[in-house]
C-alpha cells in the first residue's frame, strides 16, 4: 500500500484575521472599523473613570478628616484640593454665607431677606447636582455601546453568511474551501461584537456603583457642612471626637431668620 506524502496534504492553517479582512467587502469593513472605534471609545472611558472614581474613593475618608481637624474652612479646603468635588461643595457652602453676609450690609437684594439654611441648602444641592452630572459623562455612551455593540455583531454576522450564500451560488460550488473565509467572517464579527459590549457592561454597572457610594459620601458631607454653616458648630463625629473647626460667624445669618 502506497502512503501519500504529508508534504502532499492541503494546507490548513492560512485562516487568519488578515484573511478575514482580505475576503471581506465594504459593509463588513465598515463594522468592523465601527466596532473597533467603539471598542477603544469605551476603553478610553473605562480607563479614564476607573482612575478618577478610584482616587476619590480612596482619598474621601482621610481627606474629610483633615477637613475637620482643620482650624479654618481656608485650611480645610486647601486640604481637599486634590478631591474636587468636595472642595467645591464646601466652598459654595462658605460662599453663600458670605453672600448673604454681603447682601444684608448693602440691603436692597431679595436673597438678603432669605434664612442662611436656605441659601446654603441650594448652594450644597447645586453642588452636587453638577458634580453627579460630571461624573456620570461618558457613562451614557458605554450603555450605549454595551446594548448596541452585540447587534452591530450580529449584522456582520448576517452579512458573512449572506456573503457566504451568494459566492456558493455564483460558483454553484457548496465546497468547504469556498465557504469557509465568508462564515469564518462571520462568527469573527459576533466574537468582535461581544468583545466590545461585555466590558463595556461591565464597567458600567461598576461605576454606577461607585458613583452611588460617591454621591452618598458627598449627601453626608453636605449634611455636615448645613450644620457647621447654619448653627456655626460642626456636628460631633461618629467616633465622638470634637472638630477643631472654629465656629462660624453666623450672627448675620441669624438676623437673617429672625
Amino acid at each position: 500500500m502506497n502512503e501519500v506524502p504529508l508534504q502532499n496534504a492541503p494546507a490548513t492553517g492560512g485562516f487568519n484575521i488578515a484573511t478575514v479582512w482580505a475576503q471581506g467587502d465594504a459593509i463588513s469593513h465598515t463594522v468592523a472599523i465601527l466596532l473597533l472605534i467603539m471598542s477603544v471609545a469605551s476603553w478610553a472611558i473605562i480607563l479614564g473613570k476607573a482612575w478618577s472614581f478610584w482616587k476619590l474613593r480612596l482619598g474621601v475618608p482621610k481627606a474629610l478628616e483633615t477637613f475637620w481637624d482643620s482650624s479654618s474652612v481656608a485650611t480645610g479646603l486647601t486640604r481637599l484640593q486634590d478631591l474636587k468635588p468636595f472642595h467645591d461643595m464646601a466652598a459654595q457652602g462658605q460662599g453663600a454665607i458670605h453672600h448673604l453676609e454681603s447682601h444684608q450690609r448693602e440691603g436692597g437684594h431679595l436673597d438678603a431677606h432669605l434664612p442662611a439654611s436656605e441659601l446654603v441648602t441650594r448652594a450644597l444641592r447645586n453642588s452636587i447636582a453638577r458634580t453627579s452630572s460630571r461624573l456620570e459623562g461618558g457613562l451614557t455612551l458605554l450603555a450605549s455601546v454595551g446594548s448596541t455593540a452585540p447587534f452591530i455583531g450580529l449584522f456582520g454576522t448576517v452579512w458573512g453568511i449572506y456573503h457566504a450564500l451568494a459566492r456558493i451560488g455564483a460558483t454553484g460550488q457548496a465546497s468547504l474551501d469556498k465557504v469557509a473565509g465568508p462564515v469564518g467572517e462571520a462568527l469573527v464579527m459576533t466574537a468582535a461584537g461581544l468583545f466590545v459590549a461585555i466590558p463595556a457592561v461591565l464597567a458600567y454597572n461598576t461605576f454606577n456603583r461607585n458613583l452611588r457610594l460617591i454621591v452618598a459620601d458627598m449627601e453626608a458631607f453636605a449634611h455636615d457642612l448645613h450644620a457647621y454653616f447654619t448653627t456655626g458648630h460642626p456636628l460631633p463625629s461618629a467616633q465622638g471626637n470634637a472638630s477643631k473647626l472654629r465656629p462660624v460667624n453666623v450672627a448675620a445669618a441669624a438676623a437673617g431668620v429672625a
